[in-house]
């Protein structure tokens, strides 16, 4: 980090900056290549396979896609995000995905460091946010080149590294180590800070007490601290014109809210299991892992306790029939291993002798208490309880955003007040075509908190946002 950077964070005089992103997952670092004057144009003589669309480029050759009217670009464009910015640039960037085909996109990128737009992009984790947490052998559910940010596709980024994909797809850790090398290659790692945790945003008040406004833009204060080698606390402020919100869902795992869930056996994370095993304190010869959930990171617990022969009981209170489970929503032919859990779900009760050893399911169990005897009780489809005895306990049934540093935790900024922030139920409240808070002027989110899951989608999100703030910074006085 430069010593302008330091004194950013450091200093709560230093001069306002346009923007400050507060995560640095992919949503965060394509915000930050599209702001650090790397700019879209179509390729010269670039025909798109959608004529519409092809059409519409055809009207303003030259123009960079940010500088275009991105809601008229978008417009008729189908797929599967209900974002029409996210619909748009996945077009551009992958403009015949869908159909299994690989035309290459119909964008160049050209620097212009005179539309630099200066900003910070704080991060808790390395650049890549949540994916360094995610246990680096896990294959991704989404395909390899979904995964890529503009101009260097993962494939060719794995190529160099002498690696592969796997069934079209490729593992957590090598994604982690792209993102990273991204910021790197891209020229990127000035504008990022690791180890920050914002603990307040709040409107800069004047010496009046009202909310501060310069050059008719609003300002924010954003308080955290930077976390030293020593483990020690280094405190921040920062004044932003714009904040961008972009820190993803992983922050709150998901609780059951039974008695006993807070027992230190009792975990919500994948690497709770990785550590018990390096520590020796899970091995096949004890007693079952339970693990609760039947979403993704359930299935990858249980694949990943099978791979080191660690018994599972694997609870899960739907039906293994139920057409909301995901794994009923796969193509079996790209998840093979995902449909060998969901066929072991299927063919396995607690109750019936084991065709999987090490392996027992209890579909449409309610877990209802968690003993200090590392017992775990559970409520059986016909109303009765059951007791099993267990190593350890992975409670992986979903998180949620953590925007505590918000005032009211952000309750005001989502869809439906009353209800609580969900990214696939009730996500902020953005305009589609600038993703800034329809509550909040100056306020912006990307991703997951404004309704967009995958990394595919989520770099549509940050082209919105980057059109909006280059249009802001272009209308500043002189």
């Amino acid at each position: 980090m430069t010593s302008w950077r330091h004194d950013s964070l450091g200093a709560s005089s230093s001069e306002p900056l346009p923007v400050v992103i507060i995560g640095n997952g992919p949503s965060g670092i394509c915000l930050s290549y599209l702001l650090s004057g790397h700019i879209p144009y179509v390729k010269p003589g670039a025909v798109h396979p959608h004529p519409l669309l092809q059409r519409k480029l055809a009207e303003a050759p030259g123009v960079s896609i940010l500088d275009q009217d991105l809601e008229y670009l978008s417009e008729g464009l189908e797929g599967r995000s209900q974002s029409p910015v996210a619909l748009l640039f996945d077009a551009l960037l992958r403009p015949d995905t869908d159909f299994g085909g690989s035309i290459d996109s119909v964008l160049s990128w050209k620097r212009q460091k005179d539309r630099a737009v200066p900003h910070l992009v704080l991060g808790r984790n390395l650049p890549g946010g949540a994916w360094h947490s995610i246990e680096g052998s896990m294959v991704t559910l989404s395909q390899g080149q979904w995964m890529s940010l503009p101009d260097l596709q993962v494939k060719d980024w794995l190529r160099k590294k002498c690696r592969g994909l796997r069934n079209s797809r490729a593992t957590a850790g090598d994604i982690a180590h792209y993102y990273r090398d991204y910021v790197i290659k891209k020229g990127l790692s000035h504008n990022f800070v690791s180890g920050a945790v914002v603990t307040a945003v709040e409107w800069a008040k004047s010496e009046h007490g009202s909310p501060e406004v310069q050059a008719s833009s609003p300002l924010f204060k954003v308080n955290g601290y930077l976390t030293t080698k020593d483990h020690g606390h280094q405190p921040f402020s920062l004044r932003a014109h714009n904040v961008v919100l972009a820190t993803g869902t992983f922050d709150s795992p998901a609780t059951l809210g039974i008695p006993g869930e807070t027992l230190p056996f009792v975990h919500h994370d994948l690497s709770a299991l990785e550590a018990a095993l390096r520590a020796g304190t899970v091995n096949p010869a004890s007693d079952p892992v339970l693990i609760v959930g039947a979403g993704l990171s359930a299935a990858d617990a249980v694949l990943f306790a099978r791979h080191y022969n660690i018994q599972v009981i694997h609870a899960f209170r739907r039906s293994v029939h139920d057409p909301g489970l995901v794994f009923n929503q796969l193509p079996k032919m790209l998840y093979p291993e995902y449909h060998k859990v969901q066929q072991m779900m299927r063919d396995q009760s607690i109750l019936s002798p084991s065709p999987y050893e090490g392996y027992r399911s209890l579909p449409e169990h309610q877990p209802l208490l968690f003993k200090e005897d590392h017992q775990a009780v559970f409520q059986d489809p016909q109303g009765g309880q059951q007791l099993f005895g267990v190593s350890m306990v992975l409670v992986l049934i979903g998180s949620h955003p953590d925007l505590s540093y918000l005032p009211r935790a952000g309750a005001d900024l989502v869809i439906d007040p009353d209800q609580p922030l969900s990214p696939k139920r009730n996500p902020i409240d953005v305009d589609p075509f600038t993703h800034e808070s329809t509550h909040q002027e100056g306020l912006y989110a990307l991703g997951p908190l404004a309704g967009d899951n995958f990394v595919r989608f989520v770099q549509g999100g940050a082209l919105a946002a980057a059109s909006s703030l280059l249009k802001k910074e272009t209308r500043k006085p002189p």
